[in-house]
């Protein structure tokens, strides 16, 4: 499976000088290159529009042909246990609607290839895993967030997909990221960080080095995410993690800033004592879009179990996922592009008006009433406000703040969203202060 329309790198080892032919049956195009004294050796191939299937022969003091190539869209999937769960669960660990899932699965137009798990000290150069079509057997240890994105995109497309899986349970970001890059952010930091340990897939670089650097510069269309649980415990140093991992990604893969997607983390109720770094991590990662260009966020506010790390909905993010590429990815109209945000707040006597951005159409509640609302004086107590919606602006009062400053929405780690633009995206856990407060 390979990007259409790219210079798509294909690269492997040789022995001996002689030089290596590669052949492209799509335009029957013969490309050669001499291996260096390592025997490596490179060559990017143009690729055409969508379609297939094709083969490429590879050869030099032998011959290998690569039978059933198709051209088509390519998306690297990564992250942690959430983007890991497979389409047929965790044990104890149900995915929403997975059997249906497995019996739509068939389509060989649509590619899956896992990464085997590997953790190294230093970049490794290959992978273990294969392209497989999907269909109920592949599907179900896959990704259930990457094959759900995939078979979206396939079915809006109508061209091949191929989707790439690489994740690890429990890893902090810190792990995806090259090690000199992680000190090169944390600096005095890194010593205290209680997101990494010793664990093999918890040290900085190793899954970098294992299941990342050996994909650089396959040519995709770009990546989705969905990573942060482990991070909670560094949540102040999250934004600069996600920017300075997905710049140097971008730089090593050498084919522009292609997009990059990411799941906000879905609510769930923590230990007391670090239950406020929940909603702060949360904000981090709804930062991303404003300092780096082409990334996106798929907020699941409303999608989240209070007593499960793991929540069985995992078509809801596929989908926000989706959203997201089809509208800024693949320029389709009809797509809402962001949820709604934060804009600006007005203090009217003792009520605050609280109004939004990304609201085209307004928006909804679905006719229920807002509870998660919360506001404060400047003595920085926060108390329950009842907030009702007015014409696209929320009007929030609590009887025990008269002189309110400040507020905060659903600001927890246990939440339910209960506000939409019309079109049907939630808006996030927010706040106007920066107060810390535990």
């Amino acid at each position: 499976m390979l990007q259409q329309n790219s210079n798509a790198k294909i690269w492997g080892t040789a022995t001996g000088k002689k030089v290596v032919k590669v052949q492209t049956s799509w335009d029957k195009q013969t490309y050669t290159v001499k291996p260096d004294d390592k025997g490596n050796w490179t060559v990017i191939v143009k690729t055409a529009n969508a379609g297939g299937p094709f083969t490429i022969s590879v050869s030099q003091l032998n011959k290998i042909v690569l039978n059933d190539v198709l051209l088509g869209e390519v998306w690297l999937c990564s992250g942690q246990s959430n983007m890991d769960m497979p389409v047929k669960g965790y044990n104890n660990l149900p995915i929403t609607n997975s059997l249906d899932i497995l019996m739509a699965s068939p389509d060989p137009m649509l590619r899956l290839f896992k990464v085997e798990r590997k953790y190294a000290a230093t970049p490794e150069t290959n992978v273990k895993g294969n392209w497989q079509l999907a269909d109920a057997g592949s599907v179900a240890p896959f990704s259930a967030v990457g094959y759900q994105f995939a078979s979206y995109l396939r079915k809006q497309l109508d061209v091949p997909v191929g989707i790439i899986q690489s994740t690890w349970g429990g890893s902090p970001i810190e792990a995806w990221m090259d090690r000199q890059l992680v000190g090169d952010v944390l600096k005095d930091r890194l010593s205290s960080n209680t997101a990494i340990s010793k664990a093999v897939h918890q040290t900085p670089g190793s899954l970098f080095n294992g299941m990342i650097s050996p994909l650089i510069g396959y040519s995709m269309a770009g990546v989705i995410w969905y990573q942060g649980e482990q991070n909670r415990h560094n949540y102040s140093d999250y934004l600069a993690l996600q920017h300075a991992m997905v710049s140097s990604w971008r730089a090593k893969w050498e084919i522009g800033e292609w997009p990059f997607y990411l799941v906000q983390l879905a609510p769930m109720k923590y230990a007391a004592r670090e239950a406020y770094k929940v909603p702060l991590l949360m904000e981090a990662q709804l930062k991303l879009p404003d300092t780096l260009a082409n990334a996106g966020v798929a907020v699941i506010i409303d999608a989240g179990e209070q007593h499960n790390i793991h929540p069985a909905n995992k078509t809801l993010p596929s989908k926000r996922l989706a959203y997201l590429a089809l509208a800024n990815t693949y320029h389709k109209k009809g797509f809402p592009v962001a949820s709604p945000t934060y804009k600006k707040m007005v203090v009217k006597n003792d009520t605050v008006q609280v109004y939004f951005n990304h609201i085209p159409l307004g928006l909804t509640t679905y006719g229920k009433p807002i509870t998660q609302f919360e506001v404060a004086a400047a003595d920085q107590k926060f108390y329950p406000a009842t907030a009702k919606l007015v014409n696209d602006v929320v009007y929030v009062h609590s009887d025990q703040v008269q002189n309110p400053i400040a507020i905060r929405y659903a600001f927890k780690d246990w939440a339910i969203g209960e506000l939409y633009s019309v079109e049907g995206l939630p808006v996030s856990s927010f706040r106007t202060d920066d107060w810390t407060r535990k």
